[in-house]
């Protein structure tokens, strides 16, 4: 049996990928800060899958902590989650980004090649791209992201490539997703941001629980099909299966592999609050404000790459990604009741 390292595999994305990775039958060591996520995910994973992965609570900037799991544990390989997220505190605090997702991946890579560990997975965005004048996004558009998220999970792909360059043994790819929504179908594991979401989804959710009052929709002038801003959004057990998939591919490939995971179909805001509606039944409040700085009107994915090389394709529609999304809040509101 395998042995994988998810680095954030308590969080939202990392989470869904280690029930995948347990059904496959791999063995998984987590670690993770809970700086963004619960500690009650774990158990949760064992709930879905009757397995419960190794967790370590601790920070991916810890060398001694790393050193200790890769000398404890027989590692095949490293799937890296672990970082910072939100664009606007990118912005805000740009040295906590470059600490956490720069340096946090630098110290990841050291002890895993201390290890003789040689194959990684990493969690990139589409954010790598900026404004490269274009809707649809492949992966041979230039990359010049516009804010420091999108330039700290670049750095970290150059890192991988040099790296790689450096040392032919190593096998890497990197995943660049679109807007990860939706919930595990057992509505055991979601999105559950602490604090007020940045995302869409579970913004909805949490209006739709009573947790929050109404849904503010930024921009309705945009030239788009009704006015909002139109976005690929992506199932997350259809992102899971991808970096399952990533693993397969370096099983017989070196080198390093760089591929988007999106539905490559774009929805407004408006299909999205429509969607959210019809799957709960529920009339969600909302108003429109202005534009956010930065804001596109319209991107989403060529995901034509990661269909020839990985084999991956994303499955499930929108309905069903707030179908999931519905059922986990339901079911967080009535485990909190």
């Amino acid at each position: 049996m395998k042995t994988i390292l998810v680095t954030g595999g308590a969080g939202y994305i990392g989470s869904h990928t280690v029930v995948k990775l347990l059904e496959q039958g791999y063995g998984v060591v987590i670690v993770d800060n809970l700086c963004n996520s619960k500690v009650n995910v774990i158990h949760q994973i064992e709930a879905i899958t009757g397995r419960k992965p190794v967790f370590y609570e601790g920070d991916v900037r810890d060398h001694a902590l790393l050193a200790g799991i890769f000398k404890t544990h027989s590692i095949h390989g490293v799937i890296h989650f672990a970082g910072l997220k939100a664009v606007a505190e990118s912005q805000a605090k740009p040295l906590l980004y470059y600490d956490n997702n720069v340096a946090g991946s630098i110290t990841v890579l050291e002890e895993a090649l201390k290890a003789n560990v040689h194959t990684v997975v990493f969690s990139s965005s589409a954010t790598v791209y900026g404004e490269p004048g274009k809707a649809q996004y492949d992966e041979t558009l230039p990359t010049k992201p516009i804010n420091v998220y999108g330039r700290s999970k670049l750095m970290v792909e150059n890192i991988l490539t040099d790296l790689v360059n450096a040392n032919p043994a190593l096998r890497v790819v990197c995943l660049r997703y679109f807007n990860p929504v939706g919930a595990h179908s057992s509505g055991l594991i979601g999105e559950d941001p602490l604090g007020i979401p940045n995302n869409l989804m579970p913004y909805l959710g949490q209006v739709a629980i009573g947790k929050l009052p109404s849904l503010k929709v930024y921009g309705n002038d945009y030239p788009t099909i009704d006015g909002t801003g139109l976005r690929d959004y992506i199932h997350v057990e259809d992102l899971a299966e991808g970096h399952c998939l990533a693993l397969h591919y370096l099983n017989t490939h070196s080198g390093i592999l760089t591929v988007n995971l999106g539905a490559a179909r774009p929805h407004s805001v408006l299909e999205v609050i429509a969607a959210f509606e019809r799957a709960s039944g529920i009339t969600i409040p909302y108003e429109f404000v202005g534009r956010r700085s930065g804001d596109l009107a319209e991107y989403f994915a060529n995901a034509q790459l990661a269909k020839r090389m990985l084999g991956w394709v994303a499955r499930h529609d929108l309905d069903r990604m707030c179908q999931d999304t519905w059922r986990f809040y339901q079911r967080s509101r009535d485990s909190a009741s």
